[in-house]
């Protein structure tokens, strides 16, 4: 075990520092966009500003417990505590209450716990202890395999919620996974699928909706996935596979159009009859495509005038005219960065997204400094996961990624959002002040 001296812990006092600054101005955010005038004190504690309190005070708590703890705990009981919390996600889909559609909360009488945000804990750990195992190398297809594994079963489990927004932040991983060794071919394959995907829906939505695609989307379609294949295929031959043969690069064209085809093929299938509505609406919505429901883009309209009436500097705290009458639906949970802008302007917005990439900066900073290969690959989880967050959170609310429902990093109201990012940044926090040990 490593030795540890807790009087005398080397915390890394700057990144604590970005994140007692990102909590008090996330507070303060919530203060102005949930005020009630007849309820002003910011210790009313039926109001949101009022509980996010007691979150903070319960964060403060938890801060001390983990820097108290042994810093080879977390390797130790890594599987424990993956395998505790995907049971959670287990036990949430029988006795979990459902809000906005999804069973994903277990209610305690006005508070509810949401497990997903706790998932991403387990998932980090577990994946540093098998990354750091001895032996494992992620260039291996089999060793690949079992880490998507460890990712995609508490994955699957928060789909059968289903809570879409939590799910899609656990693409966070593969990102770690590509800097432990991973070949950049996923991530080529990844982004390819991307652009095939959304054109095979502008097309798609284009056979009832735009004239000048008419009947022959499907033409389109086909060329779409031609398209994708000439990407993929040059990509792969061109930056990552020597061909042996001139029948391996046969093999390699095949494989990427009937890869390319059936997915420029299915994608409108899949959004027509597998995603829920709202989903669907909330795609068309970003992609600025037609839907039935008239006010199907009024949050995403509304947040985006919303910010817009910040201009430079901003109304000023509670001066926000959108803000304070709440024309922005969730504009202190999903929704606050709109607040942000609307009374703080650009220079307050570039401020807090410039806070966010130091503290990602620092993390990273801090994994790459660690003699431990658990602790290197832990840090990399939690910056990944700040930085999809961060990056969906906001470009959903500057219409720019669908809406998807997820919080922005110590902003957002709830207290399981603010636990678990304070958990998965204060671990890391704890590993680095033993980074010259090397856990097993």
């Amino acid at each position: 075990m490593a030795a540890s001296n807790k009087q005398n812990l080397q915390l890394d006092w700057g990144t604590i520092a970005l994140y007692g600054v990102l909590v008090l101005f996330g507070w303060l955010t919530i203060y102005s966009a949930a005020f009630n005038p007849l309820t002003p004190s910011p210790f009313t504690f039926s109001e949101e500003y009022g509980k996010q309190l007691v979150w903070i005070g319960v964060c403060a708590f938890l801060i001390v417990v983990i820097l108290y703890l042994d810093a080879e705990v977390f390797n130790k009981f890594a599987i424990y505590i993956y395998l505790f919390f995907v049971l959670l996600l287990m036990l949430v889909l029988v006795i979990g209450k459902e809000v906005n559609g999804a069973k994903a909360w277990f209610g305690i009488g006005d508070f509810g716990i949401q497990p997903s945000e706790f998932s991403k804990i387990g998932v980090g750990l577990f994946l540093s202890k098998f990354i750091s195992s001895s032996g494992v190398q992620l260039k291996n297809l089999r060793t690949r395999i079992q880490a998507f594994a460890i990712i995609g079963l508490p994955a699957m489990l928060i789909l059968l919620q289903p809570d879409v927004g939590s799910l899609l932040t656990f693409l966070a991983f593969i990102l770690v996974m590509y800097r432990e060794g991973m070949s950049g071919n996923v991530l080529i394959a990844g982004f390819a699928s991307v652009v095939i995907g959304t054109l095979s829906i502008v097309i798609g939505a284009g056979r009832t909706t735009y004239p000048y695609f008419g009947e022959q989307s499907s033409i389109w379609t086909f060329l779409i996935s031609l398209l994708g294949l000439a990407i993929l295929a040059l990509i792969f031959v061109r930056n990552f596979i020597v061909p042996r043969s001139r029948r391996m690069l046969y093999s390699v064209i095949v494989i990427s159009l009937v890869l390319a085809s059936s997915l420029a093929f299915s994608i409108n299938y899949i959004v027509d009859n597998v995603l829920e509505k709202h989903h669907k609406e909330r795609i068309y919505v970003m992609l600025s495509l037609p839907v039935e429901r008239e006010d199907a883009s009024y949050n995403s309209e509304m947040a985006k005038i919303t910010v817009g009436s910040g201009g430079l500097l901003g109304r000023g705290f509670h001066q926000g005219p959108m803000t304070q009458n709440n024309y922005v639906p969730e504009q202190w949970t999903d929704f606050i960065f709109s607040a942000v802008a609307e009374e703080w302007g650009f220079v307050g917005s570039v401020l807090v997204i410039l806070l966010f990439f130091a503290l990602i900066y620092r993390l990273v900073a801090l994994a790459e400094r660690q003699r431990s290969q658990f602790s290197r690959v832990y840090g990399y989880c939690v910056a990944a996961i700040i930085f999809m967050h961060v990056l969906i959170n906001i470009g959903m609310v500057l219409g720019l990624a669908p809406i998807i429902g997820i919080p922005l990093p110590f902003f957002s109201y709830g207290g399981s959002s603010l636990m678990a990012f304070t958990i998965l940044l204060f671990i890391m926090i704890r590993l680095d002040a033993e980074r010259l040990s090397i856990f097993r």
